[in-house]
C-alpha cells in the first residue's frame, strides 16, 4: 500500500480552506456594508419624517429597500453570515423607519412580505417605533399641538399589547420580549407626560377664561 502524500493533502486542504474563507469574508463584508447603509438610510428617513419632509423620507427608504433586497442574495449563498445578527439589526431599523413614516402620515403600515423581512425583525422594528411615537408626541406638545397625541398614545398601547401576546422563546422571536419590556417603560412615561401636559393646558384655559370674565366685569 502506497503511503499518502501528506504534503499534497495538506496543500490541497489549505488551498480549499483559503478559497472557502475568502468567499465567506467577502460575503460578510458585503453584508456589513449593506447593513450599515440600511441603518443610516433608515435613521435619516426617521429624521426626515419628524421634520415632515415626507418625500425625502420615502426616497431614503426606497434606497434602503434596494440594499435589503441585495442582502437576501447573501442569505441564499451564505445563510450563516446572514443570520449572525447585524443584518437583522439593520432590518429592524428599516421596519422602524417605515412604521414611523406610516404612523406620522396616517398611511397603511407595510407588511413584512412587502418589506422583504421576516417576522422577528419586523415585530422588533414595530416595537422600536413606539419610541419614535413618543418623540413625535413630545414634539407636538412643545409646539402646542395636541390634536393627535391621544390617538398616537392609543396606537402605542395597541402595538405593545399585540407584541406582548407573542409568548414564544426569545430565540424564535429575535429577543422580542426584551423589546416589549423596554417599550412598556416608554409607553408609561409618555402616558404620564401627556396626562400632565393636557391637565396643565386645561387649567391654563380655565384660568384664561376666568381672567377674561373678570376683565369683562370690570369693564361693565
Amino acid at each position: 500500500m502506497t503511503e499518502p502524500d501528506r504534503n499534497s493533502e495538506l496543500a490541497a486542504l489549505s488551498e480549499e480552506a483559503h478559497a472557502f474563507f475568502t468567499q465567506k469574508h467577502a460575503a460578510r463584508e458585503r453584508a456589513l456594508r449593506l447593513s450599515r447603509a440600511v441603518g443610516q438610510q433608515s435613521a435619516n428617513a426617521i429624521r426626515s419624517a419628524h421634520r415632515h419632509e415626507f418625500d425625502e423620507a420615502r426616497a431614503l427608504l426606497e434606497a434602503a429597500r434596494n440594499a435589503v433586497a441585495e442582502m437576501r442574495e447573501v442569505q441564499e449563498t451564505h445563510p450563516d453570515v446572514y443570520y449572525t445578527g447585524f443584518v437583522q439589526d439593520s432590518q429592524k431599523e428599516y421596519v422602524e423607519a417605515h412604521a414611523t413614516l406610516a404612523f406620522i402620515t396616517g398611511t397603511p403600515l407595510p407588511r413584512p412580505e412587502n418589506l422583504g423581512v421576516a417576522y422577528p425583525a419586523y415585530l422588533n422594528g414595530l416595537g422600536e417605533a413606539i419610541g419614535e411615537m413618543r418623540r413625535f408626541i413630545l414634539d407636538s406638545l412643545r409646539q402646542g399641538d395636541s390634536s393627535r397625541c391621544e390617538e398616537l398614545l392609543d396606537l402605542m398601547d395597541r402595538i405593545h399589547t399585540e407584541l406582548f401576546t407573542m409568548d414564544f422563546p426569545e430565540a424564535i422571536t429575535g429577543g422580542l420580549r426584551r423589546t416589549t419590556d423596554a417599550m412598556r417603560g416608554i409607553l408609561e412615561r409618555t402616558r404620564g407626560d401627556l396626562t400632565a401636559a393636557l391637565g396643565q393646558r386645561a387649567l391654563e384655559q380655565r384660568l384664561a377664561g376666568l381672567w377674561e370674565r373678570l376683565e369683562k366685569r370690570e369693564l361693565d
